[in-house]
């Protein structure tokens, strides 16, 4: 009998996620009602947030964080190369301009250095930050909080891979999506990602307001809170009570909500999040213990100091002109053998749309980065055995030519 396949990500549900959202479903809301708030109010325990703001997807997050960050027309934000579209996506969705951030070639993450160095690049002020906690482990947010510090730059974490991760800053290890930093944090709940929605997404901060002008904005800017009406004469009645159909839009919003149905499932995959982050360190640490036989070809990024990560991919650094056989030659007969991969990400910064408005760009640490990288499947329901098969069969693939 063949052995299943493994994709490099997979949704973990169980008996009771299916109970939650059938709950879900055959109760009277399955837009956004009572479940959403639940899930924004565990989501903040787990991402130690002060506020936890959800919505429809990890894209919508970024755009809603770059919003109330007060991004538009005439300001500039870093994001580093690495990432997915969306992150960069989000700066140009506000009317900014996006100016990219070389990578560290080992890790893939920007550094304070890296954004000095996009800082100088653009030769003026930069408004925000937009730092990518790729595969799971953090940036070192400490120099980076003190760099945009000193640049004046809001901070918007892409923690899209990082629910549950934590980072070293100035007070102590800190949840991400605690924000300590005065800016936003966001996060995605796609199926391939620790946690899942179905899709979905959430922006935390610590800012009272912004957090009120998020919840605003992902509701197509209206309000239904009487304390906030400024049109008095439709808004109340004689007696001073607020009209019941009454609403206003006090800005351009968008449909950014999420459901109820999503909310239910979130409710139950938050409540395994700690055994979901447990077994994924296991596999990786596994990987990390395995794949040194396949040294020098293969070595596993290296974790980043002062991060606690909450491992989403394991992604392994390949000499594939020293296999003398291409990436893509790789993942097919990897493929064949029943292994799914992926690579995270070609870098953003050389997608025609960016070379077309910014022109060619050199960033040797993204380029290098992205030579070698090569997502190996990750998810809790793997066996310790699926690791040796992976990394067997990875062996095999490579030696195959080279030797």
């Amino acid at each position: 009998m063949s052995k299943p396949f493994l994709p490099y990500g997979r949704q973990s549900i169980d008996a009771d996620d299916l109970a939650a959202v059938r709950d879900a479903l055959t109760s009277d809301f399955l837009t956004s009602g009572p479940l959403v708030p639940r899930f924004e109010a565990e989501f903040a325990k787990v991402s130690g947030a002060r506020h936890a703001i959800a919505c429809s997807n990890g894209t919508a997050a970024l755009h809603l964080a770059a919003l109330a960050a007060g991004l538009g027309p005439g300001d500039r934000a870093v994001v580093p190369s690495i990432t997915f579209l969306a992150t960069a996506n989000a700066v140009r969705m506000t009317g900014a301009e996006v100016v990219f951030a070389d990578v560290d070639a080992e890790t893939g993450l920007m550094s304070a250095a890296t954004f000095e160095a996009a800082r100088a690049r653009a030769g003026g002020t930069v408004k925000a930050v937009l730092p990518v906690h790729l595969a799971g482990q953090c940036v070192e947010m400490a120099a980076l909080v003190e760099a945009a510090r000193r640049a004046g730059a809001v901070i918007i974490e892409d923690a899209c891979h990082a629910v549950g991760a934590a980072a070293d800053t100035a007070a102590g290890s800190e949840l991400v999506g605690a924000c300590s930093h005065g800016g936003y944090a966001t996060f995605s709940l796609h199926p391939v990602k620790t946690i899942t929605t179905g899709e979905g997404g959430v922006v935390t901060t610590a800012d009272d307001d912004a957090a009120g002008r998020l919840a605003l904005l992902r509701n197509h800017g209206m309000s239904r809170a009487p304390e906030e009406f400024t049109e008095r004469d439709l808004a109340f009645d004689a007696s001073g009570a607020p009209n019941p159909w009454y609403y206003e839009m006090q800005d351009v919003g968008w449909n950014y909500r999420l459901t109820d149905i999503q909310a239910a499932l979130g409710l139950s995959q938050i409540a395994k999040l700690s055994r979901f982050l447990a077994r994924r360190s296991s596999l990786r640490a596994r990987y990390a213990r395995e794949l040194a036989s396949l040294a020098p070809l293969v070595s596993l990024s290296p974790t980043t100091p002062g991060s606690t990560p909450a491992w989403h991919l394991a992604v392994a650094l390949i000499d594939f002109n020293g296999s003398r056989q291409t990436r893509a030659a790789v993942m097919r007969k990897l493929a064949e053998a029943g292994i799914g991969t992926q690579v995270h990400y070609i870098p953003v910064h050389r997608q025609p749309y960016y070379r077309r408005r910014y022109g060619a760009i050199d960033l040797p640490g993204a380029e290098a980065w992205y030579a070698r990288c090569l997502s190996l499947p990750l998810f809790p329901a793997m066996g310790d055995d699926d690791v040796t098969r992976v990394v067997e069969t990875l062996g095999a693939v490579l030696k195959s030519v080279s030797h």
